[in-house]
């Protein structure tokens, strides 16, 4: 396929998300490529490139919020819609990768929908995939094509480090799975690790079992990969409270803010919740929105240039 460098780079946004690809052409110093997207009265999707791509390095900008089912296919039709239009490398940039939590059989008679999201990727023609913060790391597994897989984690320590007197804080993961997640920013940070222990009871509720880690006093910074229904995040900062943290402030790569998410934000004692653009952002007090344009504006130059994506990680 020969240099990357010697052939245009080209950056499209599917509808889901126009203002972060906007801005990731911008840090790119490169106008967003013209597409158009329709719906006919069937409720079938029509995509079409609006100028050539050939022997282009295309990348298509596309979270897959809601509604998911449109925004999925959207991605499959531009990125096929590409290939047949001659690009040379196609690579789907999927900021928030929705299906990421079914990456396992734990029920009988379920479809693992990551793996399959993943299959349905490479037949419509992606040669690779740039996203962010998966729920579960290992979908990475299900692809065949290279996967570049980036960390809001420099963005979200830097958040906290200008907005919080780290003095006294302790840094904690919402549940056991996210340890490893909240162990590197504790560590990033130079603070201690708290984690809570819960159960879950529904799609939407949690229950709290315990909390492990030194908490009273502190100012308790919670880190989440995403924040949906936020009940998992309002359970979390009422328990810290009980256990005697002064105040809690929390941070996701991921602000989905689904059903009742605004409303229980709203309502509950957490000061501040914020959450990088990866979702298009919502208005709310306690809401605040951390970009992470520059950083996919970066990894994408990197691909184009067939340079290193790891160092980004550091």
């Amino acid at each position: 396929m020969g240099n990357g460098m010697d052939r245009p780079l080209l950056i499209f946004s599917g509808q889901s998300n126009r203002p972060l690809a906007q801005a990731i052409a911008e840090a790119l110093g490169l106008p967003l490529g013209k597409s158009t997207t329709l719906r006919f009265a069937n409720d079938n999707l029509f995509v079409r490139y609006e100028e050539s791509l050939r022997e282009g390095d295309v990348f298509i900008v596309q979270s897959l919020t809601p509604p998911v089912q449109d925004h999925l296919m959207e991605l499959l039709m531009m990125i096929d819609a590409a290939k047949g239009a001659s690009a040379a490398r196609v690579t789907a940039v999927i900021p928030y990768f929705s299906y990421a939590r079914s990456d396992k059989k734990d029920a009988p008679r379920i479809s693992i929908a990551a793996r399959l999201i993943a299959d349905l990727l490479q037949t419509a023609g992606a040669d690779r995939v740039l996203t962010m913060t998966l729920h579960s790391p290992q979908v990475h597994g299900f692809f065949k094509v290279p996967v570049d897989h980036l960390s809001a984690e420099p963005v979200i320590a830097n958040h906290f480090a200008t907005r919080v007197d780290l003095e006294n804080a302790v840094v904690v993961a919402p549940d056991a799975g996210d340890i490893k997640r909240a162990s590197s920013l504790a560590r990033r940070l130079g603070l201690p690790l708290a984690f809570i222990d819960k159960e879950r009871v529904s799609d939407t509720q949690v229950r709290v079992r315990m909390l492990v880690g030194e908490v009273a006093g502190k100012t308790a910074l919670i880190v989440d990969d995403e924040i949906s229904t936020a009940g998992s995040l309002v359970e979390a900062v009422e328990a810290l409270l009980q256990a005697g943290a002064r105040e809690v402030y929390a941070a996701a790569t991921h602000g989905v803010y689904v059903g009742p998410a605004l409303e229980r934000i709203a309502k509950s004692p957490v000061k501040e919740v914020a959450a990088t653009d990866t979702c298009p952002p919502k208005e709310g007090p306690k809401l605040k929105t951390l970009t992470v344009a520059p950083l996919f504006a970066e990894a994408i130059w990197r691909i184009h240039r067939g340079e290193s994506v790891s160092s980004l990680f550091t």
